[in-house]
């Protein structure tokens, strides 16, 4: 469902990403891991359509997103790709339901419908009694459940996953984990993570090591 092949990516005269050939099914959780500075975050950006390659190609469902103009990639990214940061990267004037609601509208889907989703998503999320509240209101465990929802409401493809936990207690990551494979057993979602959670990595289908730019696995 997504392959990368030959991906380069250099910051001035730094290489970051030396040639990265990855594939990854449908409803498979895949972790990336490797020491800071490995290149993690910028392949995840990539496959994510944030940053472009330098070299080499993305393809998912059977599309190379960076062959569409600008306002094409957009929209490619805001229907196949959900994005879930370690910060969850909520907008504080806006409430849970709200925040939940901007990728669908965005896609220039009715309000009423987007609502409905959102509802739906926070209902299923057991966040229904938070839907009302601001993110400065909620624990991070709910900022991030809420992160969770409005990366899914599109219904993308494969959710991309940076460092998800890493700003969480153990209680609450552990939860945040368990939600993942319980979204891939039950709606059949596609996810990579980017982790240094190590119990995490352990629980994934896969794990890929990058280290100095390269795949070491």
């Amino acid at each position: 469902m997504i392959q990368t092949t030959g991906i380069t990516k250099s910051f001035d005269k730094l290489q970051i990403l030396k040639g990265i050939d990855l594939w990854v099914n449908k409803n498979e959780i895949v972790a990336i891991v490797g020491p800071s500075g490995a290149g993690k975050t910028t392949l995840l950006q990539i496959i994510g359509t944030l940053e472009k390659p330098d070299s080499g190609n993305v393809i998912i469902e059977g599309i190379d997103p960076y062959r569409l103009n600008e306002k094409d990639i957009s929209q490619f990214r805001n229907r196949y790709i959900g994005f879930v940061f370690q910060f969850h990267q909520l907008l504080p004037e806006f409430t849970a339901l709200e925040n939940v609601m901007i990728p669908m509208l965005i896609a220039r889907e009715k309000a009423s419908f987007a609502e409905k989703k959102a509802k739906e998503l926070l209902d299923f999320l057991a966040m229904s009694d938070r839907m009302s509240h601001k993110p400065a209101e909620l624990s991070g465990g709910e900022k991030q459940r809420i992160a969770v929802a409005r990366a899914l409401i599109n219904n993308p493809s494969v959710i991309l996953a940076d460092e998800p936990s890493g700003s969480l207690d153990t209680k609450n990551k552990e939860e945040l984990h368990d939600l993942f494979f319980d979204l891939r057993n039950r709606l059949g979602q596609t996810f990579i993570l980017v982790t240094h959670d190590e119990h995490l990595a352990t629980k994934a289908d896969r794990i890929i090591y990058l280290n100095d730019g390269l795949i070491t696995n």
